[in-house]
Formats: structure tokens, sequence, C-alpha cells
């Protein structure tokens, strides 16, 4: 049995014009999604205004069992049912286990990487990003007059490192070193 959690990566590329209708379809899901056994919590990507219209929504559960369950459930397929008007393409979405989605593109014909690798791949990126969060955001926080406190650093540091990691260095680090990672 998995222990280790899973979450599901689902694009949605929205019509133009639509993303308020599809805002609001999300407000609909959100609570019935967060109903399901075993959610944690969820990450919505929205597309750069008048750019993209590609929506990542990112969904954690505590085991693919109950992951599974909810992206299968009759409940979740009437919504999407709804919303499919408001898509360019179908509700396309993986199921991965722990952090594997940090290693997959859009693409969902990616082996996954061995852990090993990913461990490696994910270690030498929160590495100095840490001590870029020590070396300057700690002092920037302490130039805007906020006080040192223990608890308050480490959770603006953690969050600015986590947001770091997952939007901006692992797509783009996974990319610089696909053949690596894949081989």
């Amino acid at each position: 049995m998995e222990t280790q959690g899973a979450s599901v990566v689902i694009t949605h590329h929205v019509l133009a014009g639509k993303q308020i209708e599809y805002e609001k379809w999300l407000e609909e899901i959100l609570p019935v999604s967060k109903s399901a056994k075993g959610f944690i919590d969820w990450q919505i990507i929205r597309p750069i205004p008048d750019l993209t219209f590609v929506y990542t929504v990112i969904i954690r559960f505590d085991t693919i069992e109950n992951l599974r369950t909810w992206m299968e459930s009759d409940t979740r397929r009437k919504l999407i049912d709804k919303a499919h008007p408001l898509f360019t393409k179908e509700d396309n979405y993986e199921i991965k286990s722990g952090l594997d989605f940090l290693f997959y593109g859009e693409k969902t014909d990616t082996k996954v990487p061995v852990r090993w690798k990913q461990y490696l791949t994910t270690w030498s990126a929160i590495f100095p990003l840490s001590l870029l969060m020590q070396l300057l955001l700690l002092p920037s926080l302490r130039l805007m007059n906020i006080p040192a406190n223990g608890y308050f650093d480490t959770l603006v540091s953690t969050g600015c490192l986590v947001f770091l990691v997952i939007y901006v260095v692992m797509p783009n680090y996974t990319k610089l070193i696909r053949k690596w990672l894949y081989k």
C-alpha cells in the first residue's frame, strides 16, 4: 500500500474568454474535492492573462487509492462534463506518487526517473536555494524592519523555497538535465 501520498496533475486548456466561467467552476469543484476521503490540499497554477490559457491543478491525497477513487468518481465525472464546453482539449491528468510530479512536463509519456536521481536532483536544487534564502531573503527582511524570529523566518524562507522549486527551478532544471535524469 502506498504510504507516501499521491498527487494528480491536471491540465485544462480553457477557451479564450471562458476563464471567468472556469474560475466559477473551480469554486464549485473545490469544496466537493475537499470532502473526498484522503484529500490533503490542492494548488492552481493559473495561465498568464491574455497570453496562455492552460490551467494546471495539482491535488494531493493521502494514498493513491483515495486519489483514484476521487478521480474516477461519478461526482467528479459530472463536474468535468459540466466544464467540458469551456475546454479546448479533453480533461487530461496524470496520477503520481510522492513528488514524482516534479519530474514531469505536460507530456504524459515520459517515464519517472529512478528514485536516487530524483533525490540528487531535488537536493541539488534545494541546497543552493536554501543558501540564497539565508544570504538574500533574511537580510531583506531585516532591511524591512521585520525583527528576527526563527519561526517567522523559517515560514517565509521555506515558503519562498518551495515556491521557487515547484514553479521556477524544477521545470527548467529537469529540462536541462533530462538526458542524465531519464537515462
